[in-house]
């Protein structure tokens, strides 16, 4: 039973993972690049699909 509650808080202590923290400050970031972005990414998206379509339309 105390080596369990050692390993428990030895998994409390571990630091080496990644914390919820980090996670929500990367995916703000992405988000707001995507928001700053958003003209630039459309037309990108929008000529890449034309040229599928149009070399598609060869095959």
């Amino acid at each position: 039973m105390l080596e369990m509650l050692k390993q428990k808080m030895q998994l409390c202590l571990d630091e080496s993972g990644v914390s919820v923290v980090e996670i929500i400050l990367i995916l703000v970031v992405l988000i707001a690049l995507v928001v700053i972005f958003k003209s630039q990414l459309i037309a990108l998206v929008q000529t890449i699909f034309s040229k599928i379509t149009s070399e598609s339309a060869g095959i």
